[in-house]
């Protein structure tokens, strides 16, 4: 009779996405392990040019808004090595596994698009008003951030009230002193402003809401 795995690894694997129960999370990850992958191993410069290409700053926004948006989800800051990883692949794969995939898509892809409006436009404003240089126009700007910071808020929703504040409680702790190091502001300001976009979709998927797979047909929790 095959050993059979302790209980942490079965509850570690039944975090991470898979082809059949989590198809949005899994194919999106693919997709960025890819981008990763290439982002390690070609040419620094072809590398730097694609992320500039990316960038939703105000200038590709200007010009051509959908590709943007959509070209800058299609990398990983900091590539395979950023906590961003775990992140997603969990986080998605819990909120698409308790309202689907469309659902999940259209949480990540409202806080990925609000909180890149919410920091770019007041850069264009102050450019024009004399404010900041032109050169904050071409500001290098991409990642899945923004939409993994929604999710998060969204997802606390459908937790029980401990794990919800426990989530909540220590992932906006890590927003507020990321924003307090004034490394990068207008990013860390998106985190929040994207977080904030999470939770305001409660009311919307608390009623989509269903049990975890495993327990919808009756599996035993370990």
């Amino acid at each position: 009779m095959p050993r059979r795995r302790p209980r942490w690894v079965r509850a570690a694997v039944r975090a991470l996405p898979s082809p059949g129960g989590t198809p949005f999370t899994f194919a999106y990850g693919v997709v960025l392990a890819g981008t990763s992958l290439f982002m390690e191993c070609a040419d620094p410069d072809t590398v730097a040019a694609l992320l500039q290409a990316s960038s939703t700053d105000v200038a590709h926004l200007v010009r051509s808004p959908v590709v943007a948006l959509g070209a800058s989800a299609l990398w990983i800051a900091g590539g395979v090595t950023s906590p961003l990883v775990l992140a997603f692949l969990v986080v998605l794969s819990a909120l698409e596994r308790r309202t689907g995939g469309r659902t999940t898509a259209a949480v990540f892809l409202l806080g990925h698009v609000l909180a890149t409006l919410a920091t770019e436009i007041p850069v264009g404003l102050s450019v024009m008003a004399g404010h900041l240089p032109d050169t904050s126009l071409h500001r290098l700007d991409y990642g899945i951030s923004f939409g993994v910071a929604a999710s998060v808020g969204a997802l606390a929703g459908l937790l029980t009230p401990w794990p919800r504040w426990l989530v909540l409680g220590a992932f906006t702790a890590m927003l507020v002193a990321d924003l307090l190091t004034f490394t990068d502001p207008m990013t860390s300001w998106g985190h929040l402003l994207a977080l904030g976009v999470g939770l305001t979709t409660w009311p919307l998927l608390r009623p989509l809401a269903r049990a975890p797979r495993t327990a919808r047909r009756g599996t035993p929790p370990g």
